[in-house]
C-alpha cells in the first residue's frame, strides 16, 4: 500500500514538473513572420481578439493577474513571454498545451498575426520584420495566391491556388484546403476538407440553411490545412450566401451572457435560490452548534 501512494505521488510530481517545463518551439517555426506590418488597426483587431479569447486566463497585459493554473498562463507584457519569437508566439497559439487550448479553428492566420501585434504594443524595444511573400517549401521560392469564386446558381466555391514566381506560375496541386465561414464565437468548418486538383481548384457546397447577417452576408475563409508544406496563404471573402438572420445582441435586455441588470429572470430566481438555501443551511448548521453547546453548558452545571 506505501508502495502504491509512493508511486501515486512520484508520477503527480513528474507531471507537474513536466508541465512546468519551458515550452519547446521546432527550430523551423521560430523564424515564422506575419505577411502584413502591424498597426494601430491590427492592434485594436489584436485587442478585441485577446479580450474574447485570452484575457480570461492570462488577464490584462501589465498587470499581472493571470489566472493561477498549471503551467502558467503568465502576463503576455512580462519579458520572459515578449522574448518569444514573432514565430514562437504564433505556434503557441496555434498548437495549445495543457490548460491551454488549441486556436487553429478559432483564429484564422490574420488573426492570430493581429493578436500578435497587440501583445508587441507592450514590447517598447520590439522592432517587426515582415515576411513579404507567402511561401511555401513544396513551391520554393514562389507567392502563394489563392482565389475564391462563389457561383450562386448551384450554391457551390471554387478556390484555387497558384504559386507566382517572377514571371510564371503554376497550379498548386494536391494541395488539402478547408473552407470555412466566421461566426460569432470563432470560425465553422464547412464540408471535409479537400484536395486541389490538377488545375489547382477544390469546390465547395455551401449548405442551403447557412445563416448569415441581416442581409445574408458570410465571411468565408479558404485555408490550406497543411501550414507547413503549402504555406499560410489565405483568401477571406464576403458574399451573400447565407440566409438573412437579425441575430440577437449580445447585450440585449435579458441575454444570458449579460449583466445582473438584464439578465433573465429565470437566471436571477435560480441564483437567489441558490444563495438562499447555501445561507439557510449554514445558519442551520450554526443553530445546531448553538443547540449543542447549551446542552453541553446545562450537562455541566448539572453535574456541579
Amino acid at each position: 500500500m506505501r508502495n502504491l501512494i509512493a508511486a501515486t505521488v512520484a508520477i503527480l510530481l513528474l507531471g507537474t514538473r513536466l508541465s512546468a517545463q519551458d515550452w519547446t518551439v521546432p527550430d523551423d517555426r521560430k523564424g515564422r513572420l506575419s505577411t502584413f506590418a502591424f498597426d494601430d488597426n491590427t492592434r485594436t483587431t489584436g485587442e478585441r481578439l485577446y479580450t474574447a479569447n485570452c484575457k480570461s486566463c492570462h488577464g490584462t497585459p501589465g498587470m499581472d493577474n493571470w489566472l493561477r493554473l498549471v503551467p502558467p498562463p503568465g502576463d503576455p507584457a512580462a519579458e520572459k513571454f515578449q522574448q518569444n519569437s514573432d514565430g514562437e508566439m504564433f505556434y503557441k497559439i496555434v498548437t495549445g498545451r495543457g490548460q491551454m487550448p488549441s486556436f487553429r479553428t478559432v483564429l484564422s492566420a490574420n488573426e492570430i498575426w493581429a493578436l500578435i501585434s497587440y501583445l508587441r504594443s507592450y514590447n517598447t524595444g520590439y522592432v517587426q520584420q515582415v515576411m513579404q511573400l507567402i511561401t511555401s517549401s513544396a513551391y520554393p521560392g514562389a507567392e502563394i495566391r489563392i482565389s475564391l469564386a462563389w457561383n450562386s446558381a448551384d450554391s457551390t466555391v471554387d478556390i484555387s491556388a497558384t504559386a507566382v514566381k517572377e514571371n510564371s506560375s503554376v497550379a498548386v496541386t494536391n494541395a488539402e484546403m478547408q473552407l470555412m465561414v466566421q461566426r460569432r464565437f470563432g470560425h465553422l468548418a464547412l464540408d471535409e476538407p479537400r484536395n486541389t486538383d490538377s488545375r489547382g481548384f477544390v469546390r465547395f457546397r455551401l449548405p442551403a440553411d447557412l445563416p448569415g447577417d441581416t442581409a445574408g452576408n458570410v465571411l468565408l475563409m479558404a485555408r490550406f490545412t497543411d501550414e507547413e508544406t503549402f504555406g499560410s496563404a489565405g483568401k477571406d471573402t464576403v458574399i451573400r450566401a447565407g440566409m438573412p438572420v437579425n441575430a440577437a445582441s449580445l447585450v440585449a435586455p435579458r441575454a444570458m451572457w449579460n449583466t445582473a441588470r438584464k439578465a433573465p429572470v429565470w437566471i436571477i430566481l435560480t441564483y437567489l435560490g441558490g444563495v438562499f438555501v447555501a445561507w439557510g443551511f449554514i445558519m442551520l448548521v450554526l443553530l445546531k452548534l448553538r443547540d449543542i453547546y447549551i446542552i453541553g453548558e446545562n450537562s455541566s452545571v448539572n453535574k456541579q
